[in-house]
Order: structure tokens, then C-alpha cells, then sequence
């Protein structure tokens, strides 16, 4: 909302809200809940127009208690993530690359 404004004041109180929201928002889920935080798109609210300025997306993803990272690589296809829920739910015949093996404190990811 606020990259396609141009805003950048409110892009970072959107921030500083979102982290101060998502330490607790952590804390109340259980040890071994997959968590992923991404977002459509990017939109750099200090860039003049009102298109999109960067193509590649966050994405975090994380098994609650776990500890460490890792670097999940560029993804080819914002599919991947549906593939890796699929995979996740046991569910077969989704599009993507499953990513779940790399997400620490799973069976081959820990």
C-alpha cells in the first residue's frame, strides 16, 4: 500500500508495526508450526511512478522452535510455496518445487 503510494514514512511505520506485532505473534504458536511470511510483490516507495520496482519477493520460512537459517535460494516460481504446503498436508499433484526439505528442524532439514 505504501510502496504504490510512494510513502515512504508510512512504508516504514508499516514496518516497525509489523515487527512489533510479530515477536508475540511467534510466541503464541506451537514448537513445530511452519510459519512463512511473504509478500506479491515489491514496490520501493522511494522510486518515482507508481509500477512495480522489484520482482523478486521475501520469503521466510521457519519451523517454530527451530533455530538457525538457511538460505532457500531464488525461487523459480512463487508455486513453490504452494508445493511445499502441498507436500507439507501430504497432498500430491502441485505445481512447483517443494522447498520443505530446506527448512530447518524438519526431517532433512534440520
Amino acid at each position: 500500500l505504501h510502496g504504490h503510494r510512494r510513502d515512504a514514512a508510512g512504508y516504514a511505520r508499516a514496518l516497525e508495526h509489523f515487527d512489533a506485532w510479530l515477536g508475540p505473534f511467534i510466541e503464541a504458536l506451537e514448537r513445530g508450526t511452519l510459519l512463512f511470511i511473504t509478500s506479491d510483490h515489491g514496490c520501493d516507495p522511494t522510486m518515482k511512478g507508481s509500477d512495480h520496482t522489484r520482482e523478486y519477493v521475501p520469503l521466510l520460512a521457519m519451523r517454530i522452535g527451530s533455530t538457525g537459517g538457511r538460505d532457500l535460494g531464488v525461487r523459480e516460481s512463487f508455486s513453490d510455496l504452494a508445493a511445499t504446503l502441498a507436500e507439507h498436508f501430504g497432498l500430491a499433484g502441485v505445481p512447483g518445487k517443494s522447498f520443505l526439505d530446506l527448512i530447518p528442524g524438519g526431517a532433512e532439514g534440520a
